[in-house]
């Protein structure tokens, strides 16, 4: 992909590919928050014998992520995601020790939701074999590419997994490591949420799945353990979270944000709910969706 400054005519923007990975890895780690939504625990993190680029911490899924950094192409980011994860289930009590030890916080192996754990390698590019490697539904592996360019500009790209993508869990029966870590992490889906549900609440989800996703052209779906959020620029927007006879709405903004003419939202700031955000609103049917979705929009 080729960037280009325009004014009356176009003018190429140069590469200005990075020399060293701690280079990648200090821009990442200055601003994890804003590219990724996590909390940095450690950097050059190292337990036995094997060194992590960079621990961090996802407080909305409450699981560590891994974050490796790489400028050569020549790696297998399948055997080595596993075996950090891998290396994770095996220590959760070295990774709970070293979160205590550096942040204000504290947690209890009980507080982290191990099945969410992840790795994510970040490169300036990845081959089409690592690409397809990686490209399963249930997979907790993400791979995320980064370009510097002339002008102090930077592009930061996680790729996606085509919506055709199959499941991993027969290929991981036939070797050990790879059938350990898939019975312990769970990557979740849509269907997950709606496996269960009537069609009722199934046509309700799809009606104001697709209303939020509708709202922008770069609005992506990122289905969790307890809610199915929707994500804009690497940050949540708002979430989704399925009942028996009714739907969760939380939209993600600070109460006064949003301006609710009609007073349909409740605050819930100072109450226990999934995701981020102090707006909650009770789906029950679609009778107000333009509304709602005009309130999710104020946050764009």
């Amino acid at each position: 992909m080729n960037l280009y400054t325009a004014k009356e005519k176009l003018k190429i923007v140069k590469e200005k590919p990075y020399k060293l990975e701690r280079e990648i890895q200090s821009l990442f780690e200055n601003n994890l928050i804003t590219l990724m939504g996590l909390q940095l625990v450690k950097s050059e993190f190292t337990i036995k014998s094997r060194r992590i680029d960079t621990l961090a911490y996802d407080a909305q899924s409450k699981a560590f992520v891994i974050i490796e950094y790489k400028r050569s192409k020549n790696i297998s980011v399948v055997d080595q995601g596993f075996t950090y994860l891998s290396l994770m289930l095996e220590n959760k009590a070295d990774f709970i020790v070293e979160y205590n030890e550096t942040q204000k916080d504290s947690l209890k192996r009980s507080d982290v939701d191990w099945s969410q754990t992840r790795v994510a390698f970040v490169a300036t590019g990845f081959t089409d074999n690592q690409k397809t490697a990686t490209n399963f539904k249930d997979i907790a592996i993400e791979l995320w590419e980064v370009k510097r360019y002339e002008n102090n500009l930077v592009s930061i790209n996680q790729i996606k997994k085509s919506k055709s993508a199959e499941s991993i869990k027969p290929l991981s029966a036939k070797n050990n490591q790879l059938e350990a870590v898939t019975k312990e992490i769970k990557v979740y889906t849509e269907e997950d949420h709606l496996v269960d549900k009537s069609d009722a609440i199934v046509e309700l989800y799809e009606s104001y799945r697709d209303a939020i996703v509708n709202l922008a052209n770069d609005i992506e779906i990122v289905p969790k353990k307890l809610y199915v959020a929707f994500n804009k620029d690497n940050r949540n927007i708002a979430y989704l979270h399925l009942q028996k006879k009714n739907i969760k709405l939380w939209i993600n903004a600070k109460w006064g944000d949003i301006k609710d003419s009609m007073g349909i939202s409740t605050n819930v700031e100072n109450k226990g709910h999934y995701g981020y955000g102090d707006y909650e609103i009770n789906l029950n049917d679609d009778a107000q969706l333009e509304y709602i979705m005009s309130l999710i929009k104020q946050t764009l």
